[in-house]
């Protein structure tokens, strides 16, 4: 392809670079876009979002370290105060507040949704979808049983009244990446 031609080779090969700090940041930007699709609820101090649809689909589309990548940058971009996270809002409260615990599991949940679906397959990519929507949920109900006191208490509040829409963004994530896998495989 770029035999003896080291102009191209380089060429190829700084398109590559480039391509690693665009993917981090447009995974990041997608997570930041969705936390503005945010519904407060009054029986919970945890909005309900559309980050978990987006970890999953960053995490699955662009692969596990790319997708863990990502997050941590969305993470030190709110962190730091960017207004990536729900709302609008930036700041180090978020992340040791009452859902800190969903946003600092978002880097794991991405690297396991994008090495168990990396085959493309539509169980895979479901099964894929739900192991990193319950990493999600278990570190929020983490974080929120050390807040409260009270694992039934963090599961009343943080877990129980996402548990159907949930489910809906586990299937149309599984769904989405088996079919983004199955474009994007060459055809023989």
């Amino acid at each position: 392809m770029t035999s003896g031609n080291p102009t191209a080779a380089r060429s190829m090969s700084l398109s590559r670079a480039f391509r690693w700090p665009i993917t981090l940041v447009l995974g990041a930007v997608a997570v930041a876009v969705s936390a503005q699709f945010s519904v407060p609820l009054p029986f919970t101090p945890v909005p309900m979002t559309l980050q978990g649809l987006a970890v999953i689909l960053v995490g699955g589309l662009t692969g596990s370290t790319a997708g863990a990548g990502a997050m941590l940058l969305y993470l030190t971009a709110g962190a730091f105060g960017a207004p990536v996270f729900a709302n609008g809002s930036g700041g180090l409260q978020h992340l040791l507040g009452p859902t800190g615990g969903y946003l600092l599991v978002f880097p794991l949940a991405a690297w396991i949704v994008g090495w168990v679906g990396r085959r493309g397959n539509l169980g895979l990519c479901l099964l894929a979808a739900l192991m990193g929507m319950v990493a999600i949920h278990v570190g929020g109900l983490a974080q929120l049983a050390m807040l409260t006191g009270s694992i039934k208490t963090a599961a009343t509040a943080g877990t129980a009244p996402f548990l159907m829409v949930d489910s809906l963004k586990v299937a149309l994530a599984g769904l989405l990446l088996w079919r983004a896998h199955h474009s994007l495989r060459p055809r023989a």
